[in-house]
């Protein structure tokens, strides 16, 4: 399995890693495409959708991503990405009212954030690349040292559990420890501008440490946030990942749950700032 994982990660960075640094924009633009189609068939899957309509679904998603892009209205894609923090706001409803039996009514009412949430990933990788390499991935790093520190500090100490009938992995204790990782991060890089500029930098620029500290912080909650929606949804249909794409790693949702919330965040408070 190990084996496995690490192949499935090296494969995963010789296409990313040429893509984002060697490759014109364009080229990401057509990876997020795919992430998002693949995407949309694993949530049409994760929100109770059958037979071919996750297909369909998916197909969806991507159709929504384009038109977006294409849209006349000059600031469209941050309405998107505004509309996408309230369809997290639902999804933080749902995860307080926890896991249930998947319902015609839940397929429909997540079936609708899907179709926000994804586009947005989507335009919000966008955004921030344009902003420049470093800004997206100190974003991504974000969540990473997020995810590091919640692992490590969880595993040794953890004990009072952050959801147990969502993620029973999951503990305050390791939530707290990723985010005092993220804050080390977050001063390191905005205080003393290394790979400059980052989101960090930009923040720190514009509005001081202290508001970086807080803004930071409110990204690594929707992080949290990102991470247990996926597993509320795994388990109110009873799987433990959301697809096969990724051998040793589950699904495309698996691993970028966490970014989808975090993304459109960071390129809406930027956009703010």
């Amino acid at each position: 399995m190990l084996i496995t994982r690490v192949i499935t990660a090296l494969c995963l960075l010789l296409l990313i890693l040429p893509i984002l640094f060697l490759a014109p924009v364009m080229w990401l633009a057509g990876l997020i495409a795919v992430i998002v189609l693949l995407a949309g068939w694993e949530f049409g899957r994760l929100i109770g959708l059958r037979r071919f309509w996750p297909y369909v679904y998916a197909v969806a998603c991507l159709l929504v991503l384009i038109y977006f892009h294409d849209a006349p209205e000059r600031r469209a894609i941050h309405y998107l990405l505004a509309a996408a923090l309230v369809a997290w706001g639902v999804a933080l409803v749902l995860l307080a009212r926890g896991v249930r039996k998947a319902t015609p009514g839940f397929t429909v009412l997540g079936a609708i954030l899907g179709l926000i949430m994804l586009p947005a990933f989507g335009h919000a990788v966008m955004v921030l690349r344009a902003e420049g390499i470093a800004v997206l991935l100190s974003a991504a790093v974000l969540v990473w040292a997020a995810d590091i520190g919640a692992y490590f500090v969880g595993k040794a100490i953890g004990k009072r559990k952050l959801a147990p009938t969502i993620s029973p992995g999951k503990s305050w204790e390791g939530a707290i420890g990723g985010w005092l990782l993220v804050m080390i991060v977050a001063v390191v890089l905005g205080t003393t501008h290394v790979f400059a500029p980052t989101w960090f930098s930009r923040i720190a620029d514009q509005g001081g440490v202290g508001l970086m500290i807080g803004l930071s912080t409110l990204l690594v909650a929707a992080s949290v946030i990102g991470d247990l929606f996926e597993s509320l949804l795994k388990r109110q249909i009873g799987k433990k990942d959301s697809s096969r794409l990724l051998p040793g790693h589950g699904g495309v949702l698996d691993r970028i749950d966490a970014l989808i919330p975090v993304f459109p965040l960071a390129a809406l408070l930027l956009a703010w700032m």
